[in-house]
């Protein structure tokens, strides 16, 4: 699971229409006052009206310290606060008028609302302000030996990942904004894999449980029956690793590795560990079907077909490779919830 061992095939705006006559907000949170061009400060001004909001990203998460400013149209009274760490952001103490919010945040788009009136002594509550990251174009020229020395520093990294200090894990990045790695450390990372110590203990495992429960009979028993179980569990653990780790992401030009989320909800994350069966990133950054790790799990298993003793080769690949496939999802599920605490990772994290 953690360092490309296959297994054996036996085994997710509105208007501002909300409103509260005379009312308060005894939960509205104490935002930090940023400025006040106009002079004056909440005690001073006029008036008992209020305007309350939250500010979240795309994810639904609470953003703090958006700078969110409130001006009035016939007084042009402006004032300026800090969202909370609730996201949230208050305007107390404001005199009947017409009033607009716009809301900042640095590298994320910035917001502003439609018309609000405000009438004597009413409350309003702002339907959740969502800011999304601003798309910015930087322009980037790389050279060949600089972007050869930083895949060869993600392979370096990788390869120190290992969970308790002894399982290898080198098929996780826990820096979000990895860069990626040619196609030349792609299969550089896979045959460090394929050879490291403990994927040879691995392979002995599978092929003495095999041995125990005499699963492929035909393979006889004993010393020699042993030999065969091993010889094929290790020829599934080798083409598995180089189709799906090196050879079809370099073709599609896709990342290999499990990219952590470490936030959000617990749901959004689960989701995301399983989706990255079958969703990838593009080694240019964007998310894409993963082409890589299905042709990898399906070619796999049709290679397997040919080693295994079995009747039926069409079954046996397209259960063989379902079951791979479930396997990828369970084993992205457990690097989001439980590996990334066993892991010690080289270098500070991304996240």
């Amino acid at each position: 699971m953690f360092s490309g061992l296959t297994r054996s095939p036996a085994l997710a705006q509105e208007s501002f229409n909300s409103t509260i006559p005379g009312s308060s907000l005894p939960d509205a949170p104490q935002p930090q006052q940023v400025s006040s061009p106009s002079g004056a400060s909440d005690s001073q001004q006029t008036g008992s009206g209020s305007i309350t909001g939250t500010v979240l990203d795309t994810n639904r998460e609470v953003l703090q310290g958006a700078r969110v400013t409130l001006v009035g149209l016939s007084c042009s009274a402006v004032r300026t606060v800090q969202s909370g760490m609730n996201g949230q952001f208050a305007f107390t103490g404001l005199a009947p008028d017409i009033y607009k919010l716009t809301v900042t945040a640095p590298g994320m788009s910035s917001f502003t609302s439609p018309q609000i009136p405000l009438r004597a002594s009413e409350a309003r509550i702002a339907p959740a302000v969502t800011l999304s990251v601003s798309a910015v174009s930087t322009s980037v020229t790389v050279t060949g030996e600089s972007k050869e020395k930083v895949s060869e520093q993600q392979v370096q990294i990788a390869v120190q990942q290992r969970v308790g200090g002894v399982i290898p894990n080198f098929y996780s990045t826990y820096d979000w904004n990895a860069p990626p790695m040619l196609a030349k450390q792609k299969f550089q990372l896979s045959i460090r894999s394929i050879v490291d110590p403990v994927s040879f203990l691995a392979v002995a495992g599978i092929a003495g449980a095999e041995q125990y429960k005499n699963v492929f009979p035909a393979y006889g028993s004993g010393i020699e029956g042993y030999g065969k179980r091993y010889g094929a569990a290790m020829a599934n653990h080798v083409s598995g690793n180089l189709l799906g780790r090196a050879v079809y992401p370099s073709i599609f030009h896709q990342d290999p590795r499990y990219f952590y989320k470490g936030k959000g909800s617990i749901r959004s994350r689960a989701l995301y560990a399983i989706a990255a069966a079958v969703i990838a990133r593009g080694d240019n950054g964007r998310w894409q079907i993963n082409y890589s790790n299905l042709a990898g799990v399906f070619g796999g298993a049709a290679l397997a077909s040919t080693f295994y003793p079995t009747n039926n080769p069409g079954l046996f690949t397209l259960s063989s490779g379902l079951i791979r496939l479930g396997e990828s999802s369970l084993g992205g599920v457990v690097q989001e919830f439980i590996v990334r605490k066993l892991t010690k990772t080289p270098h500070r994290d991304g996240q």
